[in-house]
Order: C-alpha cells, then sequence, then structure tokens
C-alpha cells in the first residue's frame, strides 16, 4: 500500500474545450483543432515524467451521433499528432453513457460520466497515481466539481496558453 507521497503524479485533462477548441461532438480528426500551445503543455509534463491523462465525458456515443471506435480513433490520432511535436498522452478514458441517450446499453447512470470520478478513480487504480501529487484541469464547472469530488486540485481553464497552466501546475506539483 501506497502512502502519500508515494505514488506517481499525474495531471488529468478534461478534452473538449481544454485540449482543443470545442467543436460540438466531436469525433473526427479533420475537425480537431488544438487549444493554444496544448502539444507544449503535455510534452512539458512529459518531460518532468508527469502523467498525462484525459478524462472525457462522449455522450455522443448514447446519442447515436457516433462509435466507441470512433472516439478511439480520435484519441489514437492525438497521439500520433503528438507524437510529431515530441508528445504524448499517457492514457485517455472517456464516459459513452448518457441518461437521455438512444441505445439502452449507454442510457444509464453510470460512475464514470463527469461530475462523477469513475474515470479517476480507474486511472488512479491503474497507474498508482497519488491523489495529492494530482490536477484536474477542465474548462466546465463539471469538471472542478469532479476533481473536488476526487480530491484533487482543480484548475479551471478559460482560454489563453494551456502551457502557462500547466506551469503553474509544475509549480505545484513538483514542491519540495
Amino acid at each position: 500500500m501506497r502512502t502519500e507521497g508515494e505514488g506517481v503524479p499525474a495531471v488529468f485533462f478534461d478534452r473538449d474545450g481544454t485540449l482543443n477548441v470545442d467543436v460540438h461532438y466531436l469525433h473526427r480528426p479533420e475537425e480537431f483543432i488544438w487549444t493554444p500551445d496544448a502539444p507544449a503543455a503535455i510534452r512539458r509534463l512529459n518531460e518532468c515524467g508527469i502523467l498525462a491523462v484525459v478524462v472525457t465525458n462522449q455522450s455522443g456515443v448514447a446519442r447515436g451521433y457516433y462509435l466507441e471506435e470512433d472516439v478511439l480513433r480520435l484519441h489514437d490520432w492525438m497521439n500520433e499528432d503528438l507524437k510529431k511535436k515530441g508528445a504524448h498522452i499517457d492514457a485517455f478514458f472517456y464516459c459513452p453513457h448518457y441518461m437521455e441517450g438512444k441505445f439502452p446499453e449507454y442510457a444509464r447512470l453510470c460512475n464514470c460520466r463527469k461530475p462523477a470520478t469513475g474515470m479517476i478513480d480507474a486511472a488512479c487504480e491503474k497507474y498508482g497515481i497519488d491523489r495529492h501529487r494530482a490536477v484536474m484541469i477542465g474548462d466546465a464547472e463539471r469538471d472542478m466539481e469532479c476533481a473536488r469530488r476526487a480530491g484533487l486540485r482543480g484548475m479551471r481553464y478559460t482560454g489563453g496558453s494551456l502551457l502557462d497552466m500547466v506551469e503553474e501546475v509544475l509549480e505545484i506539483l513538483v514542491q519540495p
């Protein structure tokens, strides 16, 4: 059992509106646009040995707008594009559920749809992430609520350079 300070540090990112410009129900790489300095921000975390983890609600699956395979394909594309820029995302977690969805297997309450903490809980378990050494960056109140519920520090992205925000995060995570 790890004690506080022994686990892995991480930054959890919301996807749409934080890492990329929020295109309604984004699922095609050709519609993807990085937010300012997002690849550089991820590369900076990689250089510092801090996990970069995406946690994203993808209700478009439950609504029938696209398939889970489309989500996975976009995430693979993101990492291929980041690779060209010397960066990578360590893990992607997504929630395809939505109570008013068209498909019974997705139209349900779950513990992964933010502000619930299921995606963060799964990442912490899988990668040995220390919640005291982790931050959630997102653009919505549900991201901040998820961070609070998960015992993480939440930082609201409101635009501008994501690299500048990651530099602030590094000051928090790398404190002696």
